[in-house]
């Protein structure tokens, strides 16, 4: 009995010393399991996160890279802190003990940013190879017979660029559409926007041309040349002429594709059944002084002081050097917001986040090139007047002129159409419309494509 009522006898020990390590051993199991839950959760959310930015559809492709780019932040910004606490302890206490518990958790946070740094260098990659045209579909949601939908590089002049190709009948006439923006923004943000309508009549041959998009690395933007893009568009319509058969094809430019554009039917005429500018650019010196003396009317008759000072401050165009694309943009936003379109500085960073055929790499060179090239090429275009320049053109021409447009000044394409001698003209007039084409003029745009344009020059050429 006095055995059984003893603590210190063996049984007793044996009973409760066991019984304490195997808690404290529980307890120790648990935490290292929930860590690993916590950390194989963490894994699988970055995971997650990573295919979306790769792979997902727009927004969740945009939702994904927010996430990757905040969180790199806020662990970076944690490093940062802790080595400044790190730093502190050491040099205020010297505790060896303190100093090591917080080494251990910097290096902790540490591999956490390395796993998110790889993780985003996963999602570059991934967004990168995933990257192309969509294929043209039919009522039944499979590829149409007959149809053409690539997404290609091509070697014009010695350097590689990318061309996408779509057209819903691989036979049909072939048009080179020559990008907005710039010059600096790629041509193929355009495909969903502004071209799947002319799928079905023609082969839409779109082009990031050098120094844009997935071409942004084609060559040095301070080398290119207005010529360049004239020469490079040349022996891109003489690849496509020969690769689909076809003795001449259709150009279509849009704001400064509209440049090249002119020059390259001028030059070259026996290979265009016709040239058709929207947005169409004449003399780009008058043009900016013009839309700059707009907005600041504008501006003021609006009671925007700030925006009035701004433009005041950077005076007039025609601007040159670092910043000139700034002083720019302050003043052509304003002509948007007249217009009702949205400002540049959202609607081009939306442009390259929609398009598929660009990754992550290509968006950000979207943005990039279009400000480097446009502060490289942009100048050389001063003395632009097609008025005298270009006042014949050996091809028939279609202006297409948003009444509301005062980027391309309706009134400077209404005075070149007046001058221009062509075999055949016409001045098209969006009621509707800006300097792009609004929906409400898209179905008339078609129906002159398709009627005029393609009708008329396509049987005669």
């Amino acid at each position: 009995m006095s055995n059984i009522m003893n603590p210190a006898t063996p049984e007793a020990g044996a009973v409760r010393v066991p019984e304490a390590a195997s808690i404290k051993r529980s307890h120790q199991q648990f935490r290292q399991t929930r860590r690993r839950v916590w950390r194989g959760m963490g894994l699988l959310a970055l995971a997650a996160i990573v295919l979306l930015t790769a792979f997902g559809p727009f927004p969740w492709q945009l939702l994904g890279q927010a996430t990757l780019l905040l969180s790199i932040g806020v662990v970076v910004l944690l490093v940062l802190g802790m080595l400044l606490v790190t730093s502190g302890i050491a040099a205020i206490t010297r505790e060896r003990k303190r100093i090591l518990a917080w080494i251990q958790r910097l290096v902790r946070l540490s591999l956490v940013l390395l796993i998110l740094l790889i993780g985003i260098g996963g999602a570059v990659i991934g967004s990168q190879w995933h990257a192309s045209t969509p294929p043209i579909l039919d009522a039944n949601g499979k590829p149409l017979p007959g149809s053409i939908a690539t997404m290609e590089q091509v070697t014009l002049n010695g350097s590689q660029q990318w061309i996408t190709v779509r057209g819903k009948n691989v036979h049909n006439p072939i048009l080179l559409y020559l990008g907005i923006g710039g010059p600096g923004a790629g041509g193929l943000p355009n495909n969903a926007m502004s071209l799947a309508a002319l799928e079905e009549h023609f082969v839409v041959v779109n082009w990031d041309q050098p120094g844009t998009g997935k071409s942004y690395n084609t060559v040095p933007i301070s080398t290119l040349t207005p010529q360049r893009f004239v020469d490079d568009a040349h022996a891109l319509v003489q690849m496509l002429r020969t690769r689909f058969h076809q003795q001449k094809v259709y150009v279509l430019g849009d704001s400064w594709g509209t440049i090249p554009g002119i020059w390259l039917v001028q030059k070259y005429p026996n290979l265009f059944y016709a040239f058709v500018g929207r947005g169409q650019m004449v003399n780009t010196t008058e043009n900016d002084i013009m839309g700059y003396e707009f907005a600041m009317k504008y501006a003021t008759d609006h009671g925007d002081t700030r925006t009035v000072e701004t433009l005041r401050r950077n005076g007039p165009p025609p601007y040159v050097g670092d910043g000139m694309a700034l002083k720019y943009l302050a003043y052509l936003d304003i002509l948007n917001s007249y217009m009702g379109s949205p400002g540049y500085a959202l609607s081009l960073p939306l442009a390259a986040e929609v398009t598929p055929e660009y990754g992550l790499v290509d968006k950000f060179n979207f943005l990039r090139g279009l400000y480097e090239e446009f502060t490289a090429v942009y100048p050389q275009l001063r003395d632009l007047d097609f008025t005298k320049q270009a006042a014949s053109l050996q091809v028939p021409v279609y202006f297409f002129v948003g009444r509301k447009d005062v980027n391309a000044m309706a009134v400077l394409v209404e005075r070149y159409y007046n001058v221009l001698r062509a075999p055949h003209k016409e001045l098209i007039w969006f009621e509707h419309s800006g300097h792009g084409t609004s929906e409400a003029d898209a179905q008339q745009f078609i129906d002159v494509m398709v009627n005029h344009v393609l009708i008329a020059s396509h049987t005669t050429g």
